[in-house]
């Protein structure tokens, strides 16, 4: 018999106001041996940055459909297999579109002098026929009858579009962590009621701006069209950043019948508005640049890389706990931060509970997602193939079976808590579980959600799906989807902090008694 203790006992710690109104909850049993076996392997013997050496160093940038996420499949899938999980399987979730891969890229201006420049070819977008040397033109577009006056001028020219936000400084630091003030406000974060966006009074802002956004994709679509049939030779557009960071993009749909496109390479703002004012000043200037991309066709279908803990309680181990994030990335850096991170947590928390040979009563399934980057692609075919179709709410039997879904895929920066993702029953659970981690920072439960990321899946279709409360650190500012998201980004005792985090939760949750609690079914979603 294990020896257990009761967290936040009976003095009511564990009670809330919906609680209240009921009978006194039944306190959490955590199992402090296998705490302490859990947080002696994850901090003194942690994998947790070799992990994620292979995933971004090693395997490089993991675009979906590329071979830097066949590699990255292939790698996981051992290295899970190693650690001694069962039925590791990289998993077909359905039809995809072109995978892309770059062999070779160069920009610099040659004229008025020689400088190289800072220039990530867009995805999806074709090569350039061979070293281009080529003046430049400047197209600056508001309406789509601008676009005339441009009309017999851009033959074989390199163009260049407008930077619409300049830099200017910055007096705010990059990276931040949570102050105690901002988890204070998570947590008494009321719970959204079912239907409030609906029942929400329209915000004339928020639709002016969407109006807005969507024109200005209408036109870029429109220049991109013309600068094709004018017969221009490559396009130069502004990438969002500063400071010589380019957060990047696709410049082209991967659809397997999408329509041609120009070679395209996203810039530094720096370099792109020193073009822009000597081109406007009536300087000439020259560009020198070759994009090498290839297209991937042979395989058209997206992948998730699926293993396995097996329960050992005989009325349990039918029973599912799953864990994951995704390992797709974007291709300008090697997507340490998003998600190599993640991927290496939750590949750590099942390493550690492996290691120290603890013997869940329900299966651990660790899913480490494909394609989320275009849409939660991975996650939302898994939960279609497995669970539940959130256009049609008819339920397959392993719906029943899952207990719950733990997501990592906000950057870097330790787990400071959990969204309870509007599930009143499970925050006193989760108050209890994080009882142990409050020295390492981990406290807060609220009853928000972020969304945005492969929990949504499986809240889609009722489902206890949570993403933790992690210290944003320099994720949004500098390396979310940037040439910054690189292994040097990543701070170790971050990540074997939340290794350790998920390690337990994940772990609890296999234990309990009973699955975690769930939120009513919603009604079926017909896809936009």
């Amino acid at each position: 018999m294990q020896k257990h203790f009761l967290a936040l006992a009976a003095a009511g710690l564990l009670a809330t106001p919906a609680l209240a109104q009921n009978a006194t909850p039944i306190p959490e049993k955590l199992d402090a041996a296998a705490l302490a076996k859990i947080k002696d392997e994850g901090l003194n013997r942690s994998k947790v940055m070799e992990t994620a050496f292979y995933l971004t160093d090693v395997c490089g940038p993991r675009l979906a459909g590329s071979e830097g996420l066949a590699r990255a499949n292939a790698w996981t899938k051992k290295r899970l297999t190693d650690y001694g999980l069962a039925n590791a399987n990289v998993e077909a979730w359905g039809d995809f579109g072109r995978g892309w891969d770059i062999d070779k890229s160069y920009v610099a201006m040659t004229a008025p002098y020689y400088h190289a420049m800072i220039g990530v070819p867009k995805a999806w977008t074709p090569s350039t026929p061979g070293a281009l040397r080529k003046q430049v033109v400047v197209v600056k577009a508001t309406t789509e009858a601008d676009l005339d006056k441009y009309k017999g001028q851009l033959r074989d020219k390199i163009v260049l579009l407008p930077v619409a936000t300049p830099p200017t400084p910055n007096f705010e630091p990059d990276a931040k962590r949570l102050t105690a003030e901002d988890l204070q406000k998570l947590a008494d974060a009321p719970a959204a009621t079912p239907n409030a966006a609906a029942n929400r009074p329209a915000d004339p802002a928020m639709a002016e701006r969407m109006a807005t956004l969507r024109a200005q994709r209408e036109l870029r679509t429109k220049v991109s069209a013309m600068l094709l049939a004018e017969g221009a030779a490559a396009v130069l557009s502004p990438g969002r950043g500063t400071d010589g960071t380019v957060f990047t993009t696709n410049g082209a749909p991967y659809a397997a019948d999408a329509k041609p496109v120009l070679p395209e390479l996203e810039m530094s703002s720096e370099d792109q508005l020193r073009l822009i004012r000597l081109a406007e000043a009536g300087i000439p200037v020259e560009i020198e640049m070759e994009t090498k991309t290839r297209f991937q066709t042979q395989d058209l279908k997206g992948y998730n890389v699926v293993a396995e803990i097996p329960g050992t309680d005989k009325k349990l181990k039918s029973e599912v706990v799953m864990l994951g994030g995704h390992l797709d990335s974007w291709h300008s850096a090697t997507g340490a931060t998003d998600n190599a991170a993640g991927v290496a947590v939750m590949m750590e928390a099942v390493r550690i509970l492996k290691a120290s040979g603890l013997k869940p009563r329900r299966t651990i399934r660790i899913a480490l997602w494909g394609e989320e980057e275009q849409g939660l692609h991975g996650s939302r075919n898994y939960v279609k193939n497995h669970f539940a179709d959130p256009a049609t709410m008819l339920l397959k039997p392993d719906h029943e079976k899952l207990s719950a879904y733990f997501n990592l895929d906000n950057g870097a920066g330790k787990i400071r808590g959990i969204y309870a993702q509007g599930n009143e029953a499970v925050k006193p659970i989760f108050t209890a579980w994080l009882q142990p981690f409050a020295e390492m920072g981990a406290t807060t439960v609220t009853s928000r959600n972020t969304g945005s990321t492969d929990h949504v899946a499986f809240d889609a279709v009722g489902l206890p799906g949570f993403q933790f409360i992690q210290d944003g650190l320099d994720y949004f500012a500098r390396t979310h989807h940037s040439n910054q998201d690189t292994y040097d980004r990543l701070v170790a005792d971050d990540l074997k902090q939340a290794s350790v985090v998920v390690a337990s939760f994940v772990y609890n949750a296999a234990m309990r008694d009973q699955k975690l609690p769930r939120k009513p079914l919603p009604a079926p979603v017909k896809p936009q």
